[in-house]
């Protein structure tokens, strides 16, 4: 009975556990190279580290050992000089392995803006796995629009996968990571648009006046000549599909089409309904994960009636062509600054392979340091940074080095 109660709340457990959103995984060729850096640092920091000379006197033995000897005479040094190295040697190695854990650490962003309007939350779900040969981290990989810092969509997606060791670093990203980003500028009522008069494409306003010059010709001359708009409003959150074979993005957005005279409520002409499928292609630029959009499908049709859908017809041509040209560049221009990856500071990916699976796609990359490890210690290092033989060496059962 005991095992089959342990049985039932292992199962409710994973049930309730979040899925990420975000996957990484850092590879041994990845853990080498970091290696290599902090040695390096740990030289540096070496350097830094001035021994006095010692000098006194035993009985009528006297003594004056330099620091350029300390090596030679290593074998014949006493207990107590010993002790003297490990008290200026093995605090500053304590130290610079502390402070170059914590300053990386630091330099990676949980919860931060993405722009003005939403954020994103790279929340650790679980502590991070660790095998012979790679370092497994799962994130929430959730963004939020900054007004509704509390709000958040269900993951309900496949959880990503990470099964290749090839490259120094894989991250994964579901479709939730990039449903909830499209819910999130949704809520924050950024998915909107609204063209008026010199705004409106020349050939756009023209078409559209001649399309309903039989409403237009009926109205009053101070109407007939009123600016135009036209207004674009995403209807609900866009939604991502990643397949095998590339990722698409499905959008559904209502067009009203309206005379705006001065000084006047504007006159509706028209409104329709427009549906259009984006394919998406993601890349990684330093340690941004960054998307460009093309317009792929499109049609528009009336929620009123399908005679009203016919007459739309020659409308498609030229509002798809607005699309292309005044639309498409605006999208594209939000989603190609990025958004960053959860990468310590002065680390970027460089030669990045993107695969698509059903339900998630990866990013492979190698690392690249864009700064040393002191530039970004040093950057971040806090104000008040004590002498690290002091307070911060470790514990005396950790004083050998």
């Amino acid at each position: 009975m005991a095992l089959f109660g342990a049985l039932i709340l292992a199962l409710l457990a994973g049930a309730h556990a979040e899925l990420p959103g975000c996957k990484i995984r850092i590879t041994s060729k990845a853990l080498e190279l970091v290696k290599q850096e902090g040695l390096r640092f740990l030289e540096q920091e070496l350097e830094t580290v001035t021994i006095p000379d010692l000098r006194g006197s035993e009985g009528h033995f006297f003594y004056n050992i330099s620091e350029k000897v300390y090596e030679f005479l290593s074998t014949f040094i006493t207990s107590g000089m010993r002790f003297l190295l490990n008290q200026q040697i093995c605090p500053v190695l304590y130290h610079a392995g502390t402070v170059l854990l914590n300053s990386l650490l630091d330099t990676v962003p949980v919860r931060s803006a993405v722009d003005e309007l939403v954020g994103i939350d790279y929340s650790l779900l679980k502590d991070p796995v660790a095998s012979t040969s790679n370092l497994d981290m799962e994130f929430r990989g959730a963004f939020y629009p900054l007004t509704e810092a509390n709000w958040s969509l269900s993951n309900r997606a496949v959880e990503p996968q990470l099964q290749e060791e090839e490259r120094m670093v894989y991250v994964a990203f579901s479709e939730f990571f990039f449903d909830s980003a499209m819910e999130s500028y949704f809520r924050a009522g950024a998915l909107k648009l609204s063209l008026v008069g010199d705004k409106v494409p020349h050939d756009l306003d023209m078409v559209l006046r001649a399309s309903y010059f039989g409403s237009i010709v009926l109205m009053s001359p101070a109407v007939i000549d009123s600016p135009l708009k036209l207004e674009l409003r995403v209807m609900e959150p866009p939604r991502c599909t990643i397949k095998p074979s590339g990722t698409t993005v499905s959008v559904t957005t209502s067009v009203t089409i309206a005379l705006v005279p001065p000084n006047q409520p504007e006159v509706q002409l028209s409104s329709m309904i427009m549906d259009a499928r984006l394919s998406a292609k993601m890349a990684l630029r330093g340690k941004a994960l960054r998307t460009q959009l093309d317009l792929r499908r499109f049609r528009i049709y009336s929620n009123q009636s399908a005679l009203e859908s016919l007459a739309l017809i020659p409308l498609q041509t030229p509002l798809k062509t607005l699309l292309q040209i005044a639309v498409m560049p605006m999208l594209n221009e939000r989603t190609w600054r990025g958004v960053q990856i959860p990468l310590p500071e002065g680390i970027d990916f460089v030669r990045e392979v993107v695969t698509n699976h059903a339900g998630f796609l990866t990013i492979g990359a190698d690392l690249h340091f864009a700064k040393g490890l002191r530039e970004v210690i040093e950057k971040n290092r806090p104000a008040d940074t004590r002498d690290p033989r002091t307070s911060s060496a470790p514990p005396p059962s950790m004083a050998a080095v």
